[in-house]
């Protein structure tokens, strides 16, 4: 007879509470976050760089996503490729910095060379009968959304990339993104499961207490609040942000820029949100004094003051884009307790620094956010270790976002394991 009994990690998913945190062990287990890295991070696209990451031909950037690392290049013709980072021969790994330059990826072990296009164009002493052509690099789907670039490690990817393409790619592109320069990068490791990391985001209800420089360009009201609990000061504001929400959207989209929000978190395979939001003060930028951080603007920008524009795809990613320069951010998962949160900051390729920007102010208020953000996600970590813990719920009012991450998730894991 066919044993249909359900693994603990099946009862698991067939049994989370809709509208509460996950379970103590989806933080804590081992063997969960191997499902975890199989499954979400091994068969969906992964957000992992930007175009700009490898601006010429020979510019190499690696990628590891768990055991698998990932050679990403820009080949002679401008194509940006990816490849698997093992030699075809015993498997040694091809690249070994995370940013490089190179005329062929040449294997250091045996000096197998292969072209930037993945082709095997030198191996000595393997016989009259050995066949190049048979082992050349192993590719890895990439795809590039307006310059983010994605990663796929299944054989087949998801088909509905393209409609996120379509429909996000609109939002992205007067940005122009292909057009920017990675001014500065910082990986932090927080001490937290990727799935803290990632509902952390995906919340603005612990910004007011913890985080106080974003709360100076950013407003809070534009995700979410309890109108029944404000006082007349927050009414007020909430009701003037309400004002400007409505008045800069009809004045962005008269001046070609979507802004109006589309929310697919938990209704695709490949799931995203983005929304143009108004800033407080100068309406410029994510700084601390809400103007421009960068005096060359994106694009074909005249005018700075353009909200942000924020971007989140699942599982792994979020993104803010301004008038002046582009915020990126991935998680990538180091173990059942820790992530790597990796920031990069862009500007006009033709910005220079100490002249059209500032580094401490570009940076400022974002790498002041993670650092506390790292912090909370460190003590979430800790609490849900002990014994006492058990899923909690969420607000209806301001962790709606947190609620679509967990469902898409769960949706998607029980979608390859059964329930």
């Amino acid at each position: 007879m066919l044993d249909v009994t359900p693994t603990p990690l099946q009862r698991l998913l067939r049994e989370r509470r809709p509208g509460y945190s996950l379970p103590a062990p989806f933080y804590l287990s081992p063997e969960i976050f191997e499902a975890d890295m199989e499954v979400i991070f091994g068969r969906h696209w992964i957000y992992v760089g930007v175009e700009p990451d490898v601006p010429e031909a020979g510019d190499v950037m690696v990628v590891d996503i768990g055991k698998t690392s990932v050679a990403i290049l820009r080949d002679d013709d401008g194509e940006i490729r990816a490849f698997h980072n093992v030699c075809r021969h015993r498997g040694a790994r091809l690249v070994h910095d995370e940013k490089s330059t190179v005329g062929n990826l040449v294997c250091r072990y045996h000096s197998w060379t292969y072209d930037l296009t993945g082709n095997l164009i030198h191996a000595e002493h393997m016989g009259p009968d050995f066949k190049r052509g048979c082992h050349g690099l192993k590719p890895v789907h990439l795809r590039s959304l307006e310059g983010l670039l994605f990663l796929c490690l299944a054989d087949e990817a998801p088909s509905d990339f393209d409609e996120m393409a379509a429909r996000l790619g609109p939002y992205i592109a007067p940005h122009n993104l292909r057009d920017t320069k990675v001014a500065f990068q910082k990986d932090i490791i927080e001490p937290g499961n990727w799935k803290l990391t990632m509902e952390n985001n995906r919340e603005c209800y612990h910004c007011g207490a913890n985080h106080p420089e974003l709360t100076v360009p950013l407003f809070a009201y534009g995700f979410g609040f309890a109108p029944e609990e404000m006082d007349e000061h927050d009414r007020h504001q909430a009701e003037r942000y309400a004002r400007l929400r409505t008045t800069r959207h009809a004045e962005w989209e008269a001046e070609g820029l979507p802004s109006a929000e589309i929310d697919e978190l938990d209704t695709m395979v490949t799931a995203f949100r983005t929304e143009r939001l108004p800033l407080d003060g100068e309406g410029e930028s994510h700084t601390i004094d809400t103007k421009a951080a960068c005096k060359t603007l994106l694009g074909d920008f005249t005018n700075a003051k353009l909200g942000g524009l924020s971007v989140w795809t699942q599982p792994n990613s979020w993104h803010h884009f301004l008038g002046d320069h582009i915020v990126t951010f991935s998680v990538l998962p180091l173990d059942a307790g820790r992530s790597l949160l990796r920031t990069k900051w862009l500007v006009h390729k033709d910005a220079v620094e100490g002249v059209d920007y500032d580094l401490a102010n570009l940076i400022g208020v974002w790498d002041a956010t993670n650092d506390q953000d790292s912090e909370l996600v460190g003590i979430c970590q800790q609490g849900v270790a002990s014994p006492a813990y058990e899923p909690g719920p969420y607000s209806p009012n301001t962790e709606m976002l947190v609620e679509k991450f967990c469902n898409w998730y769960v949706g998607r894991m029980a979608a390859h394991l059964g329930r």
